[in-house]
């Protein structure tokens, strides 16, 4: 049985590939998501999303702290960056940074699943649960997808398919797209909610083992491993061990408390009383063998693409996953949505990987080397020394702190003012309808040419179609002129010299991004 054809199918109902299918929505396109789940998944991961992609969040109306800010960061309706971070269970300083990246959404994965499946249907975003991408062909411009559901296996015709379908990709498989990289071997992870009965917690959200010493909210080094607590809800601490250099444990064999217990007493030296977790589940309680840090050859193959764990694993410290993929599928939902419409030419989407990769690689590199420096031996205890030292220096802490949010790749625009490969800085905006934050102008996910002189909308009107052309005053405006992609970044600017030269570099930069100019009439029409 063959369905009707269709423009995007999205592989994966997880975080990525919802944002993206909301992503596309917004731009008039309708996917079909497939996920082999039979509902949304409530199973415990991520605990928060960190770095860029909070602001992004914000320019979709999606930012809503939960009651318990867990970052203990500053919660309301705005977004605050984080007083301080760690970069592989080292301090970082960030209160003093006159630009701080570093951005917090404290929600646990099953409630921004949850979050994003409703922002879909409002949308009309087709979901199909328990509906499970198993193969596909490509057929010159087509790709038939076979998709095997509750009533048997179906054929649905698609013109792009999309891989949001994690780290062990279908989609990147049958792609042919090599997933290269490093894995390392020696390392056992396991983590679970539980409690620590007599364990006192200090006031910085750390504990206090009775023989052991005092350990720090999140990673903690020790000379025989990794610790890791994290209390996000009374009774429920995220527990956590990570042994080196010991022998592997099959997949098959189930992960018990007890077995966590025993691996966090051989790592601390000392017998901790690790307790089942108060509260409703569920519980999580797993075992990671290894650690594989792997990023797809390419992102794109034809009318296939991948987004999230699909193009990139890496370790979890620091929290990048979520940062990193979910902005994927911000770069790409408006530029898949454009040349769908036929706005745009196909190659725009090159500019997905050209964007994406490195900031990929970024977090490949920065991933690694949190591993190296928390791993045992004299020789690390004495490098993290000095580098702790190094994180004391302003500009390292910036450094770091804008290698972790992922705000330290500027994207190639073409155009060579400062502030263009940007995301745009936060600011507030003076229109004749009241005063509104830049985020708050992205909601619809439309491009904004934001003339802060009047003297450059005009130059735009043959664009208007498609680009929300807004003429504004603002206090400490960082450019006279800014043309804004639906992803928050900045595709050109202006300091306002008001010269034909600088006209046409405009006209450019909207061909280049939003198709070429259309006569007011056909516009209208």
């Amino acid at each position: 049985m063959s369905e009707t054809p269709t423009d995007v199918i999205i592989s994966g109902g997880g975080p990525n590939g919802l944002m993206l299918a909301c992503e596309l929505a917004l731009g008039g396109v309708q996917p079909i998501v497939l996920e082999s789940l039979p509902t949304p998944s409530d199973q415990p991961k991520a605990n928060g999303l960190v770095g860029q992609v909070v602001r992004l969040i914000d320019m979709r109306g999606l930012y809503r702290p939960a009651e318990n800010d867990m970052f203990g960061g500053a919660s309301g309706d705005i977004p605050q960056p984080l007083p301080s971070y760690i970069f592989s269970a080292l301090r970082l300083d960030l209160a003093a940074l006159q630009h701080n990246p570093m951005y917090a959404l404290p929600i646990p994965q099953a409630r921004l699943v949850e979050r994003l499946v409703h922002r879909a249907e409002e949308l009309a975003v087709g979901i199909r649960w328990a509906h499970a991408l198993t193969d596909f062909r490509i057929e010159g411009e087509r790709i038939i997808a076979t998709v095997t559901g509750p009533d048997g296996p179906y054929e649905i015709t698609t013109r792009y398919l999309i891989g949001a379908d994690g780290g062990k990709s279908l989609v990147r498989k049958r792609s042919g797209i090599e997933f290269r990289g490093s894995s390392d071997d020696r390392r056992i992870t396991r983590v679970g909610h539980a409690q620590i009965p007599g364990a006192q917690r200090t006031p910085d959200g750390g504990i206090e083992i009775p023989g052991a010493g005092r350990f720090a909210f999140g990673h903690n080094r020790v000379e025989r491993g990794m610790f890791v607590y994290a209390e996000f809800a009374p009774g429920r601490a995220m527990i956590g061990s990570t042994e080196y250099d010991v022998d592997p444990v099959s997949d098959d064999t189930p992960v018990t408390l007890d077995e966590l217990r025993e691996s966090v007493e051989r790592v601390l030296g000392v017998s901790v009383p690790i307790a089942p977790p108060q509260g409703p589940g569920p519980h999580a309680l797993r075992r990671t063998v290894g650690q594989n840090t792997l990023q797809a050859e390419h992102y794109r193959a034809g009318n296939v693409l991948l987004v999230g764990d699909a193009a990139h694993v890496h370790s979890a410290m620091g929290g990048p996953g979520l940062n990193l993929g979910m902005q994927d599928a911000i770069n790409l939902g408006w530029k898949l949505a454009a040349v769908v419409r036929g706005d745009v030419p196909a190659d725009l989407l090159d500019t997905y990987e050209s964007e994406r990769y490195p900031v990929g690689e970024r977090v490949m590199m920065q991933s690694l080397s949190q591993s190296a420096l928390i791993a045992p031996g004299p020789e690390i205890t004495a490098l993290r020394r000095l580098f702790g030292e190094l994180l004391h220096l302003p500009e390292v802490t910036a450094h770091i702190a804008n290698l972790l949010a992922g705000t330290d790749v500027r994207y190639d625009t073409g155009d060579p003012h400062p502030l263009s490969g940007h995301l745009i800085p936060e600011f507030t905006v003076h229109t004749a309808d009241g005063s509104h934050r830049i985020a708050e102008l992205l909601r619809t996910a439309r491009p904004i040419l934001l003339d802060l002189t009047g003297a450059t909308a005009v130059h735009a009107e043959k664009w208007s179609d498609r680009v929300d052309i807004v003429t504004a005053t603002a206090h400490d405006t960082p450019a006279a002129a800014l043309l804004i992609r639906p992803d928050g970044y900045i595709a050109w600017a202006t300091d306002g010299s008001g010269t034909e030269p600088e006209a046409d570099s405009l006209r450019r930069a909207l061909t280049r991004w939003f198709g070429p100019a259309r006569e007011l009439a056909e516009s209208r029409h």
